[in-house]
């Protein structure tokens, strides 16, 4: 019971933070973008390699949470 609580609440965690980071810097972007066009390429090369990081950060919850209930 205890470890797939646990297991739940880290997926449920990473999902949230990197659902929050991932908003956050899309709008970021976008302003950037909507204030100087001509760099729209460069922030947007930026921006999806953010989005991958975070995506990744996410996965490692997910990660973890498999770990935990294969340990029960």
């Amino acid at each position: 019971m205890g470890v797939a609580l646990g297991a739940g609440i880290a997926v449920s965690i990473a999902g949230f933070g990197g659902g929050i980071g991932m908003g956050l810097a899309g709008g970021k972007a976008f302003e950037a973008i909507a204030r100087q066009p001509e760099v729209g390429g460069d922030v947007r090369t930026l921006l999806f390699i953010t989005l991958a990081f975070i995506e990744t950060l996410t996965i490692y919850g997910l990660l973890i949470a498999f770990m935990l209930v294969g340990k029960a």
